[in-house]
């Protein structure tokens, strides 16, 4: 494993990390998770993902109990919650004012408490603003998030799946007005999502060192090939709450290009999915690429992925680029 700084702050993140969309709660509870923690920390993994919103805040619980259960030394890894969607309310009729999809100062500073509470933490390292909220004056949203680390209750913030433009936006405004800064971005990346990584955030690396903690490296599965046939019963993609994938996971030209990534993969003896996850390690401006698996044999394949890096020669980037950039957003 290797570890890089998270863009120009002295923290170090190791390459691959593990997130939790989707899978604590849902499919992964305790047990499975302190399991598949310790592997991930043994295999020198130090960064854990999570957010407000997934599993409605049960995310949350699982990754702290299973933490504390392993009784690791705070020192020794890294762990992120995200706001703004905020949690889902059992009864429609209470009121959502100042509760979800929002930045504003009430939210988010009740929401760093609530995260603190779930997973039993004095302070999280990382916390994002999960989206960019129009409706919030961006220096009410800076001015917030930069006193979560003034109380001690983070380390670092910053955004997930903003605009360069609103991102640069932040940083002025902290900058201006001597708060602490967004230190990094978390967008998706991928083979077919690539453009806002390679092009739209091109000029933040060096004026402001944005570092990157990217998160889907399998397009949700798709890089897989798990999806070529259809969607299979026990796959995400069959998930009622995740039908909004289902389009592009079946997508026909992105899945005959898998099929031929396929065949570089084998050429390279690993598989198309570690092949995917190398790839985006590979760009020198992603500080960590976020895995997610809800078994231990998924995870072990993901990690892998560290000994495919260090094989994709110039010629092999050129061939994965060929097969896929036309079909890159």
């Amino acid at each position: 494993m290797q570890y890089r700084r998270l863009g120009r702050s002295g923290l170090q993140v190791s390459q691959l990390s593990v997130g939790s969309w989707v899978t604590y709660a849902s499919q992964v509870k305790v047990k499975a998770a302190k399991e598949m923690l310790a592997l991930a920390m043994d295999r020198g993994v130090n960064f854990f993902d999570n957010a407000e919103v997934y599993a409605s805040g049960q995310s949350e619980e699982v990754m702290g109990q299973a933490i504390k259960a392993l009784k690791w030394p705070r020192l020794n890894y890294i762990v992120s919650t995200k706001f703004y969607w905020g949690l889902a309310e059992p009864d429609a009729k209470k009121v959502t004012i100042n509760r979800k999809n929002t930045l504003n100062r009430k939210y988010l500073m009740q929401a760093i408490d609530g995260s603190l509470q779930r997973m039993g933490l004095d302070f999280i390292d990382l916390v994002y603003c999960h989206r960019p909220d129009a409706q919030t004056p961006i220096e009410e949203t800076v001015h917030a998030m930069s006193d979560m680390i003034s109380q001690g209750k983070a380390l670092y913030w910053g955004t997930s799946e903003w605009s360069a433009d609103d991102i640069r936006a932040a940083w002025c405004v902290a900058d201006k007005h001597h708060l602490h800064k967004p230190v990094m971005e978390q967008p998706q990346y991928n083979l077919f999502n690539r453009k806002r990584v390679e092009q739209e955030y091109a000029r933040l690396y060096e004026d402001i060192g944005l570092g990157l903690t990217t998160w889907s490296p399998l397009a949700s599965g798709l890089l897989t090939g798990k999806y070529r046939n259809g969607v299979p019963k026990d796959s995400r993609g069959a998930r009622k709450d995740m039908d909004f994938l289902v389009n592009g996971l079946t997508h026909d030209a992105k899945n005959k290009a898998v099929t031929k990534l396929e065949m570089v993969a084998d050429d390279l003896g690993c598989t198309v999915g570690q092949l995917a996850i190398a790839w985006a390690s590979h760009n020198p401006r992603v500080s960590t690429v976020i895995t997610g698996a809800s078994k231990i044999e998924q995870m072990r394949d993901n990690l892998d992925a560290l000994n495919v890096v260090e094989r994709l020669s110039p010629d092999v980037m050129d061939q994965i680029d060929k097969i896929t950039r036309s079909l890159a957003e």
